[in-house]
């Protein structure tokens, strides 16, 4: 969701800006444009709307203003008309309160006084295309009816001089007229002239009358909306006087370590009320308030800590970084731990990096026969359906899953981190951090083909290099291998499972992330959460993620336990929240993380729980008294003219950037990709097609060769004994080829010429064979030690091979 701009105060008492309003349990809260205007609330869909359309007005006069929470509050008028309203912020929220009270307030005194008045003109509620500019057109009509008044003044003063004129001149004729028959005639003239000039003369009075009615009416409420305006003035004045004195406490409350009210930005932290008028953050009425402003079911809630644990030695808190008067002066916890760290890394000599691509060629604008396509795939598995690439975006799920690195440096202050909780919030960070790039790409990447494989070597300019590969078709799997200078690895391996429910289609990932130390020996896994991608059939195609994560540390026992919301029509929280705790072995919280997987999360160090009320569920949720939350990780904003870049992230739109000395299997070289990112979408449909069927090919080979072989037994078991041997043989090698099956191990190392994982004590080797005899070029199937999973694991060999530039094992899959 786009941010909502404050609202905007505008000349002639006027405020105007973006509410969020509660339209039905269908779409729920709807982004709607508020116009207050001379005592009246009027709303419309857009901006645009204001010169065509009003969509409702509320009278302020008659109207009851309540507060719910933090932000939202509602105003209604006995029951004719309510609206329940949202703002973004407590900030906000209270702008518009402020002004809505003001209004009512001016609103009320203004029909007292005009009934006091009998002024019978009625209310005329602003009408569409007026807004703010209601009172300056009162005005000018008033102004147009006065002008008119005096046109008429002028009128009859012109009649009046003019027949005037001519009454006196018959009246001077008859004083020198003599008796006779002419005396008939000028006496008839007379009496007409002296008819018009009586009539004149009365229309005059009645004008004048009018224009004196008129503006003696107009000026007495003239009189009265100024002395409300001054009125006003001093009621704002003292407003500001209050606030100026509010923003003067908080400065001192902040300076002497005072804790401050959660914000909004943090969806987790929701409290009633702001700071008390002592300042005492620890003051029990403000904990009441909490509980009876949380509706929600929430698992847990945070208050802010005592003021005593912002002044406590670090000393006294085991396992963390040391804080001695860190909150007071925002020092983020990574750099506490980087200032610790005596290994921190030293300047080095700044090399030339390479310059990429920061646009590809705009998505063309093709229409689609739905129907078409979908009449073919009835009955067929969803997995096996072909699509035209219109529902594409040119990139593979290869290159997806290393868009995962994209926030690579969460994982380097992670590996400088001293405590093992403290690099456990940002590896929580990073696990939802991987979800910030799907929240508007609705396109469905390439199904990688069986060999297929994507390197990312960014070891120049971020540190890390990682590998993919497509290990399995049916199902479709994909191995993940990235290492870095910094002091990590990360592998994995995603199978993708999916269920297309009429409406929906949900994805399900299979399989695990881990997540290795080299310093700290630290060991992490966690798996990822349902994606479901929503109005398949009908409407704007929308992402939603859902489920739990359990982020586990292996060698201590450390978990944190992440809480991903899906989006509700009847919930009234943020949307895309996550929330997350951070628990050592004993299950003790240590951290608490909250944000939303589209923007950003903040974490904050718990100091004292308890077990609070119970929730609407009868669940009894528990109370963590947290520090000042602080922000651990915020979404890139996307590049200029992404809409039309299919949504691409700036590492997104480098991916599939032509380069040269990679593996021919590669991404970058699939050619109907490539014709897809051009904009030739019907050559890339022909060429996709090709693909398809030259892999089926492939297939129905492999498994003829699988068949032939389990027809002589005695053969098949000469080839498992020299597989064996050969097993025996080069696991003793210190640089195994790329067709050796010896497990890979963690172990990285800062020479980028030595970071190859070798085996060791973190993997053993397992035989795998797939239905058709396949076997994964640069990774292996291998029982993890330490997690107890089953994965494929990098077992070396690519980087060499690339920086010999022999490819000769690599097979033709494009």
């Amino acid at each position: 969701m786009s941010e909502s701009k404050p609202p905007t105060p505008t000349p002639a008492d006027t405020y105007k800006g973006w509410l969020f309003k509660w339209t039905n349990y269908i779409k729920g809260y709807q982004r709607r444009w508020f116009v207050l205007s001379n005592g009246l609330l009027s709303y419309y869909r857009t901006q645009a709307e204001m010169g065509h359309t009003c969509r409702g007005t509320i009278n302020l006069a008659t109207a009851n203003i309540a507060v719910e929470d933090s932000c939202n509050f509602v105003i209604s008028n006995g029951g004719a008309q309510t609206y329940h309203l949202k703002a973004s912020s407590e900030i906000e929220r209270q702008r518009w309160i402020t002004a809505l009270e003001l209004a009512k307030a001016k609103a009320i005194n203004m029909q007292a006084e005009s009934d006091e008045s009998g002024d019978d003109c009625p209310a005329v509620p602003p009408t569409s295309g007026q807004g703010g500019g209601f009172r300056n057109s009162e005005i000018q009509s008033t102004l147009r009816t006065l002008n008119s008044k005096v046109e008429d003044l002028a009128t009859c003063n012109d009649l009046i001089v003019k027949h005037g004129s001519a009454l006196q001149r018959s009246l001077s004729e008859l004083e020198g007229i003599h008796v006779g028959a002419d005396m008939a005639e000028k006496t008839r003239q007379v009496t007409e002239r002296a008819t018009l000039f009586r009539i004149t003369s009365n229309a005059m009075i009645n004008a004048c009358r009018d224009f004196l009615s008129l503006a003696q009416t107009h000026s007495k409420r003239w009189q009265k909306a100024l002395q409300t305006e001054r009125e006003q003035r001093v009621r704002l004045e003292e407003t500001l006087e209050q606030l100026a004195k509010q923003h003067n406490h908080l400065e001192r409350a902040f300076r002497g370590a005072t804790v401050l009210p959660p914000s909004f930005s943090n969806p987790a932290l929701a409290i009633k009320g702001g700071v008390s008028g002592k300042g005492d953050a620890s003051d029990e009425d403000d904990d009441n308030e909490f509980f009876d402003a949380m509706e929600d079911p929430a698992e847990f809630i945070t208050v802010p800590a005592d003021p005593k644990y912002h002044r406590r030695s670090g000393s006294n808190v085991s396992g963390l970084s040391s804080e001695t008067g860190t909150d007071d002066q925002s020092v983020n916890f990574d750099e506490l731990s980087l200032a610790s760290n005596p290994e921190s890394p030293q300047p080095l000599e700044l090399e030339p990096v390479r310059q990429r691509r920061t646009r590809i060629p705009d998505k063309p604008n093709y229409y689609l026969n739905l129907w078409s396509i979908m009449k073919n795939c009835i009955g067929k598995e969803l997995s096996k359906i072909p699509m035209p690439v219109n529902f594409n975006e040119p990139l593979s799920m290869l290159q997806r899953l290393s868009e995962d690195l994209e926030y690579y440096e969460l994982l380097d202050k992670a590996a400088k981190c001293q405590s093992s909780l403290e690099q456990l919030c940002y590896v929580a960070a990073f696990t939802v951090s991987s979800y910030s790039t799907t929240v508007h790409r609705t396109g469905k990447p390439f199904n990688p083909l069986l060999g297929e494989t994507f390197e990312l070597d960014r070891l120049r300019d971020c540190g890390y290099r990682s590998l993919c590969e497509q290990v399995s078709h049916h199902p479709p799997a994909a191995a993940h291998h990235a290492i870095s200078e910094k002091g990590w690895a990360l592998r994995q391996e995603i199978t993708l499972a999916s269920k297309f429910r009429g409406k929906y289609l949900s994805i399900m990932p299979l399989g695990s992330i881990q997540c290795l130390f080299d310093k700290s020996k630290n060991h992490y896994s966690w798996k990822k959460v349902t994606t479901t991608v929503h109005n398949i059939i009908v409407g704007k195609l929308w992402i939603d993620q859902s489920g739990e994560i359990d982020v586990v540390n292996h060698r201590t026992g450390d978990r944190c336990h992440l809480k991903f919301a899906p989006y509700s029509y009847f919930s009234r929280d943020v949307p895309r929240k996550v929330t997350g705790v951070v628990t050592d072995k004993d299950g003790k919280a240590h951290y608490v993380l909250s944000g939303t997987w589209d923007e950003k999360m903040e974490f904050s160090r718990v100091m004292q729980s308890s077990k609070g009320e119970n929730g609407t569920e009868g669940k009894q949720r528990t109370v963590y008294q947290t520090l000042k939350a602080k922000e651990i990780w915020r979404k890139n904003p996307l590049p200029e003219g992404a809409e039309n870049m299919y949504y691409f992230s700036s590492l997104a739109l480098t991916l599939n950037e032509p380069e040269e000395g990679v593996a021919p299997t590669d991404s970058r070289r699939r050619p109907d990709q490539r014709l897809m990112e051009e904009g030739r979408w019907d050559e890339a449909n022909a060429e996709k097609q090709r693909l398809e069927e030259k892999q089926r090919t492939a297939r129905r080979e492999r498994e003829r060769e699988a068949v032939k072989s389990a027809s002589s037994p005695e053969e098949d078991a000469q080839v498992t004994g020299t597989e064996a041997s050969e097993v025996s043989d080069e696991t003793n090698t210190e640089d195994s080829p790329p067709h050796t099956p010896v497990a890979s191990s963690y172990g990285p190392s800062h020479s980028p010429h030595l970071m190859e994982s070798k085996e060791g004590s973190y993997g053993v080797a397992v035989k795998s064979t797939h239905p058709d005899n396949y076997q994964a070029l640069w990774f292996e199937k291998t029982d993890d030690p330490v997690s107890g999973e089953t994965l494929h694991i990098y077992k070396g060999g690519y980087w060499e091979a690339k920086e010999k530039g022999s490819w000769d094992m690599c097979p033709s899959i494009f």
